[in-house]
C-alpha cells in the first residue's frame, strides 16, 4: 500500500487533498511571504486518525508539518517543499466546563473566539487573547507558546496549559489531560511540548486553565512621548490599578497607517509621538479609578476614556488594527522579539535608522505589548533586503540581550539565529531532546532546528 492509499484509508478520501486548487490556502501562511508545495493535505478528525497518520508517515519516511489556522508568522505551518501537511483543523471537540476545577479539555482545531464563547457560556474565561481569535487555534497557540494581550495579568500559553494529549513521531499517544493541580512524578512532559513547534510531537488535546470572567471593563487611550513615557506611565498606574489586565503601545507611523488605510477617525486633535491602551477588567465598574489614576499620573499629553463597549471597541481598533493595515500596505518583514524594559527605549530610537543602512526605502511600523517589553516589528519596503532587514533587526536584540522571539516561535524564518538567543549548550540539549523524541527527524523539518 502506497503512502497516499494509506492515508486515504485512515481519513477517507475526501479529507486526503491532493489537488492544487484546493491545497494552495494552506500551502501558503496569511502574510504571504511564505509558501510551498506539499505532497498532500490531510484532516484528520480526531486523535487516532492523527496517530494513524503519524505511523504511515514513519513507516514510509515521509515529513509532516503541521498546521492549526495557519496564524503563523515564521513559516511554521507551511510546507517547505514535498511534505505530508497535517491540517488540524477539524480537532473541533469542545468538552463541558469543568466548574470545580475551572477547566476544559477541548481539540487542538478549536479556535481561540470559540473557546472564549464556550467559557464564557459557563460563567468563566479563558486568560490569552489575540486579535487573530477567530482564526488561531489553541493547538497553534500551545505549540508556539503565544501570549497576546492579556499576558500582564494572566502570563502566556504555558501558564494556562494543565495537561494535553500529543501523538509522538513513531504514532504512539501521549495523554495526560487530568489537570491535577500538583503532581509532581517525574519530568514535565506536557511543558516540554508547550513551545515546541510541532517538531516533538503533535498536540491533539489540550486541558486548559480558565479564569473568572470579568464581566465590568474600562479602556483608555494614552498619548505619550515616545517609548519611554510609556513606560514611565505605565509604571506609574501599575500599582494604582490592581486591576489592569492589558498595556498596549503603538507609534505615530502606525496610528497614520491604520487610520489612512482603513478610515479610523484620528483619536486625538493634535498628531502625539506615542499612544498607549490600557485596560483594566473586574467584578465591578473600573471606570472610575481608571479615571482618577489617570489624573495621578504624570507624562500624560492626552487621554480620553471609553464610556461604553462601542466606544471601547473603537479604542482598541487603533491598536488590533495594526496588523490588517500593514497587510494592506503591502508584504511585511515581520519579526516578534523581547528586550529589557530598561533598554527599550534606546532600542526603539535606534532602530529606523539600523534598518535604512541596509534597506534605505524600507518603513518601520512598531506595536506590541509594554509589559513584557514585546515589540512587533514590521518593515515594509524591505524587497530583496528583506534577509538582510532580519539579520539587522535580530542582531541588534542579541545585542541589547533581547529574545529573538517573544510569542511567535522561531519557525523557519529564524531557525538559523537561534543562536543569538541560546547558548551552543542549550542547543545542542535541544537536539538531544530532538533526537530522543523524533530520531527519523520527521516532525517539522527545518523548524526551530536547522
Amino acid at each position: 500500500m502506497t503512502l497516499l492509499e494509506g492515508l486515504r484509508a485512515a481519513v477517507g478520501v475526501e479529507h486526503v487533498l491532493t489537488e492544487a486548487d484546493l491545497t494552495g490556502s494552506y500551502e501558503t501562511d496569511w502574510t504571504r511571504r511564505f509558501s510551498g508545495r506539499s505532497a498532500c493535505v490531510v484532516r484528520p478528525a480526531d486523535t487516532a486518525q492523527v496517530a494513524e497518520i503519524v505511523r504511515l508517515c514513519a513507516e514510509h519516511g515521509a515529513p509532516v508539518v503541521l498546521q492549526g489556522g495557519n496564524t503563523g508568522l515564521v513559516g511554521a505551518g507551511v510546507p517547505a517543499g514535498g511534505e505530508v501537511l497535517l491540517s488540524l483543523a477539524r480537532l473541533t471537540q469542545l468538552d463541558p466546563v469543568d466548574l470545580d476545577a475551572g477547566q476544559v479539555t477541548v481539540g487542538a482545531g478549536v479556535t481561540l473566539a470559540a473557546l472564549q464563547a464556550h467559557a464564557r457560556a459557563a460563567g468563566l474565561d479563558f486568560g490569552v487573547d489575540l486579535a487573530a481569535r477567530d482564526s488561531a487555534t489553541v493547538g497553534g497557540l500551545a505549540a508556539t507558546n503565544a501570549g497576546g494581550i492579556r499576558v500582564l495579568r494572566y502570563g502566556s500559553m504555558d501558564v494556562q496549559v494543565a495537561g494535553l494529549e500529543a501523538v509522538l513521531a513513531d504514532g504512539s499517544v501521549m495523554t495526560r489531560l487530568t489537570g491535577l493541580a500538583k503532581d509532581n512524578t517525574g519530568y514535565d512532559l506536557v511543558r516540554l511540548l508547550v513551545g515546541s513547534e510541532g517538531t516533538l510531537a503533535v498536540i491533539t488535546r489540550l486541558r486548559l486553565r480558565l479564569v473568572p470572567q470579568l464581566r465590568e471593563r474600562a479602556v483608555a487611550l494614552v498619548a505619550v512621548d515616545g517609548v519611554a513615557g510609556a513606560l514611565s506611565v505605565l509604571r506609574q498606574l501599575k500599582p494604582l490599578l490592581p486591576d489592569l489586565s492589558a498595556a498596549e503601545l503603538f507609534l505615530a507611523d502606525g496610528l497614520d497607517l491604520v487610520c489612512g488605510k482603513l478610515g479610523l477617525s484620528r483619536p486625538f486633535p493634535q498628531d502625539h509621538p506615542a499612544y498607549l491602551v490600557v485596560e483594566c477588567a473586574g467584578p465591578v465598574d473600573p471606570t472610575d479609578a481608571m479615571v482618577d489614576a489617570l489624573s495621578q499620573a504624570d507624562g500624560l499629553r492626552d487621554a480620553t476614556v471609553a464610556k461604553d463597549a462601542p466606544t471601547r471597541r473603537a479604542l482598541w481598533d487603533y491598536r488590533e488594527k495594526h496588523t490588517e493595515a500593514i497587510s494592506l500596505a503591502g508584504v511585511p518583514v515581520k519579526l516578534d522579539v523581547c528586550l529589557p524594559l530598561g533598554a527599550l527605549t534606546e532600542f526603539v530610537d535606534g532602530l529606523p535608522g539600523a534598518v535604512a543602512a541596509v534597506a534605505p526605502e524600507a518603513v518601520v511600523v512598531l506595536f506590541g505589548h509594554l509589559n513584557e517589553g514585546n515589540l512587533h516589528v514590521n518593515v515594509l519596503g524591505a524587497g530583496e533586503a528583506a534577509g538582510a532587514v532580519t539579520t539587522v533587526v535580530l542582531e541588534r536584540v542579541a545585542s541589547y540581550a533581547g529574545s529573538i522571539s517573544s510569542e511567535h516561535g522561531v519557525g523557519r524564518s529564524k531557525a538559523a539565529y537561534l543562536g543569538l538567543s541560546r547558548s551552543p549548550v542549550e542547543v545542542a540539549l535541544m537536539r538531544s531532546v530532538k533526537q530522543a523524541l523524533d530520531p527519523q527527524g520527521l516532525l517539522s523539518p527545518g523548524v526551530l532546528l536547522l
